[in-house]
C-alpha cells in the first residue's frame, strides 16, 4: 500500500528526543544533515511528537505543526559531532534554564508505541 504522505523533512540521521517536566512526558525527533562543500551541517527538532506510522523501510513522525519526518530506519543517530554537541549542550541547558528533563532515547525501543509507553516509575 502506497500512502500519500505531506513529508517536511526527509534527515540523513535522526534520534528521538524524551523529556519530561514535573509529570509530564513528551517527545522530540532532533534530525540532523552533514553539510557539503557550500553549505553547512544542520540539525531541527520537530515540534513533539503527535502519531508514528511505519512502512517497511522508514518511520513517519507528526508534529503538533503537522510536520512529518520521514526518517529511514538504518538512520539512527547523528550525522556530524556538531550535531552532537548542539544536542548535548540542549540536554545540559534544558535542565538548567526550564527545569526540564532531557535525554537520548535508546535504539532499540518500540517506536509504534512510543506515544502509549508509560515512562519508569
Amino acid at each position: 500500500m502506497n500512502k500519500e504522505r505531506n513529508i517536511s523533512e526527509t534527515p540523513q540521521r535522526w534520534v528521538i528526543v524524551g523529556f519530561k517536566k514535573g509529570e509530564e512526558t513528551y517527545h522530540k525527533v532532533f534530525a540532523s544533515w552533514a553539510g557539503g562543500y557550500l553549505d553547512g551541517d544542520s540539525w531541527r527538532m520537530n515540534s513533539g511528537i503527535t502519531k508514528v506510522e511505519e512502512d517497511d523501510r522508514h518511520f513517519y513522525f507528526y508534529g503538533f505543526s503537522g510536520s512529518c519526518y520521514k526518517c529511514h530506519k538504518d538512520g539512527y543517530g547523528v550525522a556530524t559531532t556538531y550535531s552532537q554537541s548542539v544536542l548535548e549542550g540542549s540536554c545540559e541547558n534544558a535542565k538548567e534554564l526550564g527545569g526540564v528533563d532531557m535525554w537520548v532515547m535508546a535504539q532499540d525501543n518500540d517506536w509504534m508505541n512510543l506515544l502509549n509507553t508509560k515512562e519508569d516509575e
